[in-house]
């Protein structure tokens, strides 16, 4: 099972190479700006995971700079993620907000969800 899921994720990161979509071009202002909306935000992940993969499409589409954790071969990221967040899931976005306050948001499409929210509170 090890072998196939090797060589699945293989061919989900050689396709994901292959289509890998051209980030947005935005102004160096605007720029800046999502970069700081993006700075308290961490993405818990394994690398070929095809929703973490999505996810991490979603933000190269969007240009959006997030920290990646490696939950699978990082013990002390995956002992972070299961401390903090509850439960060893990947994709999973850490998000630190105002107060030190932390949020963890464990599903790719609420997670591709929430940064398009973001994005629009910018008015970008």
């Amino acid at each position: 099972m090890k072998l196939i899921r090797f060589f699945v994720g293989q061919i989900i990161l050689f396709l994901d190479f292959l289509t890998r979509p051209k980030p947005l071009s935005r102004s160096q202002k605007q720029q800046d700006e999502v970069n700081k909306m993006t700075s308290t935000l961490s993405l818990y992940q394994f690398k070929a995971c095809p929703f973490c993969v999505k996810v991490r499409r979603h933000m190269r589409k969007n240009s959006l700079h997030i920290e990646l954790r490696d939950a699978k071969n990082n013990l002390s990221i995956k002992e972070e993620l299961v401390n903090e967040g509850g439960k060893h899931k990947v994709p999973c976005l850490r998000i630190e907000n105002k107060g030190n306050n932390v949020r963890w948001l464990y599903s790719s499409d609420d997670i591709c969800s929430y940064l398009d929210s973001e994005l629009v509170s910018l008015n970008l």
